[in-house]
């Protein structure tokens, strides 16, 4: 049986411990609420810019950038709506920069490790840009057992999403489409459900959805003819794009934060429970061991009185 003093150790050692983990959840929970609103705030607006995307580009018609002035590659819209043979995909990934939030890294990298091998199965290379250092840690030890490697990654748009943090990753993998050293690139990031869930999911950002939509569709999708443009749909299809993938970009980083906290103020919470449920269990061990120690002392007693009586 331990001693009293290793068991009131462990106790105090626990409640320190769970100190800790009741505020992380205290903050989390006071984080969520905040990251919950932004995420839903932000969701009618991609919705309509999608919607305006599609109708746009539904009615472009044939896509030519010789009277567009392209000075970044982002620039170029229709190099960034054509549609490749596939040899090498990008895939950005999104983590937390901190630890402590559950199974969320963990599932957006089991996700990454299970895209990745279903890609080379088709005998297709994959470059990482990664957000987040979990991600980058992880994932950089596990791309030496995988054909894979991690070309740009970014640490401050992890903890504070951004437009203009959206705009650099939207910047360098339109330049890496637009250099064909990558011919498709897909976001891993995790979609906010609600409170206590999240789900992981594949979102393709280039080529740009659209192209290849059924004439009926299209059709559905053209803007009305009366409708004049100045100067004219390819000068505006040009800025709508980079907002359209920044935007993009920027609700998936909003999805990401928002499930991250979720998990993070659900484990600790169930770290908090399962910590006061050890100080319990831990109490009783220290009473039973204290009496145990008390009742030994009175036997010792009692004998000692007993043999100096006989």
């Amino acid at each position: 049986m331990a001693n009293l003093k290793d068991i009131k150790n462990r106790i105090q050692s626990v409640k320190s411990t769970q100190k800790i983990t009741r505020a992380m959840k205290m903050v989390a929970a006071a984080k969520v609420k905040k990251a919950e609103n932004t995420v839903k705030a932000s969701r009618p607006f991609t919705f309509e810019l999608t919607g305006m995307f599609k109708k746009l580009l539904a009615s472009v018609g044939s896509y030519s950038a010789q009277s567009l002035k392209i000075k970044s590659a982002v620039d170029n819209y229709p190099e960034l709506l054509k549609v490749r043979e596939i040899k090498t995909v990008g895939l950005l990934v999104i983590t937390s920069n901190k630890g402590l939030a559950g199974a969320y890294n963990a599932n957006v990298v089991r996700k990454t490790l299970q895209t990745i091998k279903d890609y080379q199965n088709q005998g297709i290379k994959t470059i990482l840009f990664i957000v987040g250092q979990k991600g980058i840690s992880s994932l950089k030890r596990k791309c030496k057992d995988f054909d894979c490697e991690i070309v740009k990654t970014y640490l401050g748009v992890a903890n504070n999403p951004s437009g203009e943090g959206a705009k650099i990753i939207i910047e360098d993998i339109a330049e890496y489409f637009v250099s064909h050293k990558i011919d498709k690139i897909e976001v891993i990031t995790t979609r906010f459900k609600n409170m206590m869930s999240y789900f992981v999911e594949n979102w393709t950002i280039l080529p740009l959805k659209g192209l290849h939509d059924d004439e009926e569709k299209l059709h559905d999708n053209v803007i009305d003819p009366l409708m004049e443009f100045m100067p004219d749909m390819h000068n505006i299809l040009q800025k709508v794009v980079p907002m359209y993938m920044t935007n993009i970009l920027y609700q998936s980083l909003l999805e990401a934060q928002a499930s991250e906290l979720a998990s993070r103020m659900t484990a600790m919470s169930a770290a908090t429970s399962n910590a006061e449920k050890m100080i319990n269990e831990l109490s009783v061990e220290y009473n039973k061991t204290r009496q145990f120690a008390i009742t030994q002392e009175i036997i010792e007693v009692v004998s000692g009185a007993n043999g100096q009586l006989g």
